[in-house]
Parts: C-alpha cells; sequence; structure tokens
C-alpha cells in the first residue's frame, strides 16, 4: 500500500501522485517522513524541499516556502504559501539570488524576511542541484 500525496500553493498543484513515504521539514521539530499507515499528523512546514519517495524507486524533489502539511488515512496533504519544481527553477538564477541574499544576511542577521528568503533560495538550489 502506498501514500497518496497532493502538494498544492496558490500557484497551482505542485505535485500529486503515490509515494512510499514522504520526507520533510516542520517548523521548531526538523526532518520527519511519512511512511504508509503514519498517525494523523498536521504540522507547519520550514522553507526547504519536500522530498516524495516514489513507488517504482525514484523520487521528486519540490522546494516548498511554508505552509501546512496534513497526514490522515495514508494521504499526505502539503498546502505550500509558495513551491517550485526543478523544471521551473534555473539554477544559475537561483545562484545568483542567493549569492545576493548571502551578503543582505551577513550585514543584518536579524532580519527575518532575509533569513527566509536566504532559506527560500538555498531549498531552490538544492531543488535545482537534485534534479
Amino acid at each position: 500500500m502506498s501514500l497518496q500525496v497532493e502538494l498544492v500553493s496558490p500557484e497551482a498543484r505542485g505535485w500529486s501522485g503515490e509515494a512510499d513515504g514522504v520526507l520533510c521539514r516542520i517548523v521548531g521539530s526538523g526532518d520527519i517522513q511519512f511512511l504508509t499507515g503514519h498517525a494523523p499528523f498536521l504540522g507547519a512546514l520550514d522553507i526547504h524541499p519536500v522530498t516524495m519517495f516514489l513507488t517504482d524507486g525514484s523520487k521528486e524533489v519540490i522546494a516548498v516556502r511554508g505552509g501546512f502539511v496534513e497526514v490522515s488515512e495514508n494521504r499526505v496533504k502539503i498546502l505550500s504559501d509558495q513551491s517550485a519544481t526543478p523544471e521551473h527553477i534555473q539554477l544559475t538564477e537561483a545562484l545568483q539570488e542567493l549569492s545576493k541574499i548571502d551578503d543582505l544576511v551577513d550585514k543584518d542577521k536579524e532580519n527575518q524576511d532575509a533569513l527566509d528568503e536566504q532559506k527560500w533560495q538555498t531549498a531552490r538550489v538544492a531543488v535545482a542541484e537534485d534534479a
């Protein structure tokens, strides 16, 4: 038996399908993996890649910019503020954006918006490099 997974964001459905497992990062708790039969769960997503381990042995990795994950009855619903699939990320552009934001964070380590943007660009780079 597998998990039915749906990842959506305001722009569009990011991914939908079956998976043996889903790995994501929860705010304040770290990484968590959901497998078939997982107890019901609701958590706030951190800005980080989400990995779906597909039933054919491959994986799908998508960057998410926060949101929520809900698990119930072998269904995983991921509602993200923003998502980016590998096909929609230009690695060169993401690296340039990350470099710019790194400079800003170096100047002001208390700027939460800049720290969040740094996490987002880091997630985009990781997804693009993983593709």
